[in-house]
């Protein structure tokens, strides 16, 4: 789903937002160059389709993630919303459904 974009979309307040959490742009940007699991946010995708995912930065730290997508000039571009790292409660559960899958 995050395939092919051109880039990320850093504008106005969501680095602060994202940053906010402890997450650092740098680290936010590398968890989208691994796997990341995604799925619709309908809870808030009133305007637009907004995005969860969950992946892990280069130190193997799990990240909780909202984004969506943008065009802009005929090009898909990757905006963040918020970011935060996993509590371990989250990331056994994450854990467990990656071992289920496997199965």
């Amino acid at each position: 789903m995050v395939e092919r974009v051109a880039g990320f979309d850093w504008d106005g307040s969501n680095p602060e937002k994202c940053t906010g959490h402890g997450v650092s742009i740098a680290e936010i940007e590398c968890v989208f160059q691994g796997e990341v699991w995604t799925l619709p946010d309908v809870a808030h995708s009133t305007r637009e389709t907004r995005w969860l995912g969950i992946g892990r930065t280069a130190a193997g730290r799990h990240v909780f993630l909202a984004f969506t997508i943008r065009m802009r000039g005929g090009e898909r571009w990757l905006r963040p919303i918020s970011a935060r790292y996993m509590h371990a409660k989250e990331v056994r559960h994450y854990q467990a459904e990656v071992a289920r899958r496997q199965d």
